[in-house]
Order: C-alpha cells, then sequence, then structure tokens
C-alpha cells in the first residue's frame, strides 16, 4: 500500500484536492439556489473558493514554471474570491450597526 505513497503522487492528490474543492462550490451555489427557487451565491461558495484556490496554487508552485499560466489565474482568482468576502462582511457589519 505504502509504494503508491510517492512525492509525485502526493503533490497529485495535492492538485485533485484541490480541483474537488474548486469545483465543489459550483455544487453548493446550484444545492442553494434549486433550494431557494432563484439563484443565490452563499458565502460558502467564496470560502470554498478560496480553499480550492489555494490548494491548486500550491500545486501550480510545486510544478514550476510549466504552470505559469495557471499560476497566474489563480493568484488572480483568490484576490477576487476575498474582496467578495470583504464586500459581504462590510455589508453585514452596516446591517448589524447602522451608520448614526
Amino acid at each position: 500500500m505504502a509504494g503508491w505513497l510517492t512525492p509525485n503522487n502526493v503533490w497529485l492528490v495535492i492538485g485533485f484536492a484541490g480541483q474537488a474543492l474548486f469545483a465543489s462550490r459550483f455544487l453548493i451555489q446550484w444545492f442553494r439556489s434549486e433550494v431557494a427557487g432563484r439563484s443565490i451565491v452563499p458565502v460558502s461558495f467564496w470560502y470554498f473558493s478560496i480553499a480550492g484556490g489555494l490548494v491548486t496554487l500550491v500545486y501550480a508552485i510545486h510544478v514550476g514554471k510549466d504552470a505559469l499560466p495557471f499560476l497566474m489565474g489563480q493568484i488572480g482568482g483568490l484576490a477576487v474570491y476575498a474582496r467578495n468576502l470583504v464586500l459581504i462582511f462590510r455589508e453585514r457589519e452596516r446591517m448589524i450597526s447602522p451608520a448614526p
């Protein structure tokens, strides 16, 4: 069983785990939208985006210069996902404590 546990296989698992996290955000969004009967983008969508993006970014860094376009795409995406969470938290804060 331990024969498959090579560094290359571990990195392959990390790459697939990142893609699985990233893809699962769409399942979450779809499920929540179906339950609501309208298009919903839950906060968990952005958390899964960040988790999948980070794991995939680590994998792209490991792969090296051959994955440069992939790496740059992940960095850009992570900025967008994080910004969406900042906007969501700001809106929630305004709802909790409105300006006088």
